[in-house]
């Protein structure tokens, strides 16, 4: 696999670079929420947390995958360079 400039390769990079930003964006999305609904708009704060809950799920998808690469043993989730072992 390729590797990138942190010494993980592409793909595990990706994965916990989504997963990061999915996390991120589902705490600011439960300030969307109490906006929507403080101003009165419950069919946005419902988009808001539909929203949120499709970013929850990413993010749970991304953990899946890391954790499949993990137990393959394979060299996806180690930097270049060093081993688990």
């Amino acid at each position: 696999m390729a590797t990138g400039e942190t010494g993980f390769d592409d793909v595990t990079f990706d994965l916990i670079s989504v997963q990061y930003h999915s996390l991120k964006a589902g705490h600011d999305y439960g300030q969307y929420v109490r906006d929507a609904r403080n101003a009165g708009v419950e069919e946005i704060a419902r988009f808001f947390e539909q929203v949120m809950a499709e970013d929850s799920e990413r993010a749970q998808q991304c953990h899946r995958f890391l954790a499949e690469l993990t137990a393959r043993g394979t060299s996806a989730t180690s930097p270049q360079g060093t081993s688990d072992r």
